[in-house]
C-alpha cells in the first residue's frame, strides 16, 4: 500500500529535524506509523528503541542521512517501499542560480495571506541539486509543474505554511513558530507565549487527526520555549507526508516550473 515519508528539513545540519511516516490501508483511510523530532530518533524507533521526547536532539545532512532513513522506514513499514517523499526544503533538477519561479509563484499567490517565501540561501542552494540528484538515484525523482504528469514513486518539495490554510481552513497564516513567537506577541511573557503556542500546535494535530489515523497526543501540557522546537518539527513532518498523501490523490497543485515545484493541497480527503 502507498507510504509517505514527511521529512521536516532543517536548513543546517546542526539543527534536528521533524521526520513522520504515514501509509494508506486498503479501506483506503490514512494512519500514523511513526513522528519524531529527528533522524537519529527515527533510525533508532525502526530498531526498536521508543521515541524519549526529553532526550538532547542532534542534527543533520539529508544528503547524508537519505541512506538511512529509506531503510529505517522500510522496516517500519514491514518491508514495503515508501512511495513518497514529502520534504520541507527547496528542491530543484537544475542548479539554483537566483530564486526560484517556485517561490514566486508561491508568494504570488499566498503572499497576502502571509505565506510568502524566502529565497534559498547560497547554502540551502547547493543543497537543494545534490539532494535532487541523490533522491532520484534512489528511484525518488523530483515532481515539478509538468501538466498532466504524476509519478510515483516521488519526491515532492512542501511548504508547510499554505497547506495549514488548507488543513485548518485558514484566511491568514498559522503563528506557530517557536523562534519568531516574540515577533507574534510582542510584550507578553514566555509563560504566555508557550500558552498560545501549544494552543496552535494542538490546532494542527485536531486537523491532521481528521485525515490521518492514529496520531497520539504527544503534545506537552507545558515547557520551555526551546522545548517546544521539536514538537513544531514533528507536526511539521506530519504536515508534510499530509500533503504527499494529497499529492497521491491527485488533490494537490505544483507551484513552479519544470525545474521546481512546491505542492500544495487543493482539496481535503474527506470532501
Amino acid at each position: 500500500m502507498p507510504a509517505v515519508l514527511g521529512i521536516d528539513a532543517a536548513w543546517t545540519a546542526h539543527h534536528p529535524s521533524g521526520v513522520a511516516l504515514i501509509r494508506q490501508r486498503e479501506d483506503g483511510a490514512w494512519e500514523r506509523v511513526a513522528k519524531v523530532p529527528s533522524y537519529d530518533a527515527f533510525i533508532n524507533l525502526a530498531g526498536g528503541i521508543p521515541v524519549d521526547w526529553d532526550a538532547r536532539l542532534t542534527g543533520g545532512d539529508l544528503t547524508a542521512r537519505i541512506n538511512q532513513l529509506l531503510p529505517a522506514a522500510t522496516e517500519l513499514l514491514g518491508g514495503e517501499r515508501v512511495t513518497v517523499i514529502a520534504a520541507d526544503i527547496p528542491l530543484s533538477r537544475e542548479p539554483i542560480k537566483r530564486r526560484r519561479a517556485a517561490d514566486d509563484a508561491i508568494s504570488k499567490e499566498f503572499g497576502g495571506r502571509g505565506c510568502g517565501t524566502h529565497s534559498p540561501t547560497v547554502l540551502v542552494a547547493g543543497i537543494a541539486y545534490e539532494l535532487c540528484q541523490i533522491l532520484a538515484d534512489l528511484g525518488y525523482p523530483l515532481a515539478v509543474n509538468i501538466p498532466g504528469e504524476l509519478i510515483a514513486p516521488a519526491t515532492i518539495e512542501v511548504y508547510p505554511h499554505p497547506a495549514l490554510l488548507c488543513l485548518l481552513d485558514l484566511n491568514y497564516r498559522l503563528l506557530y513558530k517557536v523562534g519568531k513567537s516574540r515577533r507574534f506577541w510582542p510584550g507578553t511573557t514566555a509563560e504566555e507565549r508557550v500558552r498560545n503556542l501549544l494552543a496552535h500546535f494542538r490546532q494542527i494535530h485536531a486537523g491532521l487527526s481528521g485525515e490521518i489515523d492514529g496520531i497520539p497526543d504527544f503534545l506537552p501540557a507545558a515547557g520551555s520555549l526551546n522545548s517546544l522546537k521539536r514538537y513544531e518539527d514533528a507536526l511539521d513532518a506530519l504536515v508534510c507526508a499530509w500533503v504527499g498523501a494529497r499529492y497521491l490523490a491527485g488533490c494537490a497543485t505544483a507551484y513552479g516550473d519544470h525545474t521546481a515545484a512546491i505542492w500544495v493541497p487543493n482539496c481535503r480527503a474527506n470532501e
